[in-house]
């Protein structure tokens, strides 16, 4: 699943290019996760001002209206003059007089969703409920704590939620808590001011330094312009069951919490 570094990276391969382009149509394929909310058409003659980033979510910001895009499980966004034609797993293109950008997604889990504006109530039921961004000036160390010490869930978990900080997604809340030494299973609320730190810390270096790296490409993901990412290559736990730890040599483990696979590393991450 695309995470917040996965929606940035491709949020910055194509925003430039595509920012003061007028849209000469659109076209939908097989519905997506949710309705797009009027007729492809009627986006025809509006003007793309920008792509901003809230969370997992794209905002095209039109001169008119703004488009909500999802990447949903599966989904990737291409840019450019020279697409082929839409093949069985492209849902949306959308036609500008500087390219095409299309929405592929085979588990059709993605969305794209027009609003007259950010608070009309199809936005905020979609973005109404998510947590502070992690690499803004408001993720703010006080109260990312006081969230914590709220929170009887164990920390992996509450970071997944994303009402207290959002888009830490599985990847990097694994990675995150393995830099700040914090066991995935900790309940949040006993965890202390100093090591709330250095999770602080610990979730702003590694999201940053994903989007450095291009995003993370387990499976299919790629920017607008076609190219995957490399994260991966160096995560320290993710995705590394049974291989040394590379920073005590101890063999990583992998537990599920929430149907969802965590892997830590015992020794470094005690409690």
């Amino acid at each position: 699943m695309p995470e917040l570094p996965e929606v940035e990276v491709t949020r910055l391969s194509f925003a430039d290019r595509i920012a003061g382009a007028r849209i000469q149509s659109a076209r939908l394929g097989k519905p997506l996760r949710w309705p797009l909310g009027l007729d492809p058409q009627a986006l025809a003659g509006r003007t793309v001002r920008g792509v901003r980033r809230r969370g997992k979510y794209l905002l095209m910001d039109l001169d008119r209206g703004v488009l909500l895009l999802h990447l949903g499980m599966s989904g990737s966004l291409r840019f450019d003059a020279g697409l082929p034609e839409a093949a069985l797993h492209d849902h949306f293109d959308l036609v500008t007089d500087r390219g095409v950008l299309r929405l592929n997604d085979p588990r059709r889990f993605g969305a794209v969703v027009y609003c007259d504006s950010e608070t009309s109530p199809e936005a905020v039921k979609l973005l109404g409920g998510l947590g502070v961004e992690p690499l803004g000036g408001a993720f703010d160390l006080d109260a990312f704590h006081a969230a914590l010490k709220k929170r009887k869930a164990p920390i992996k978990q509450v970071l997944l939620a994303g009402d207290v900080v959002v888009g830490v997604g599985n990847i990097y809340a694994s990675e995150a808590l393995f830099l700040a030494g914090i066991r995935p299973t900790l309940p949040a609320e006993r965890i202390s001011k100093p090591r709330s730190a250095r999770l602080h810390a610990a979730i702003r270096e590694v999201l940053a330094r994903a989007v450095a790296k291009g995003g993370s490409t387990l499976r299919d993901f790629s920017n607008a312009q076609g190219e995957s990412g490399y994260f991966q290559l160096e995560a320290m736990v993710y995705d590394r069951e049974g291989e040394p730890c590379r920073v005590c040599a101890s063999p990583i483990r992998m537990i599920r919490q929430g149907q969802r696979a965590t892997y830590f590393c015992p020794s470094c991450q005690k409690r």
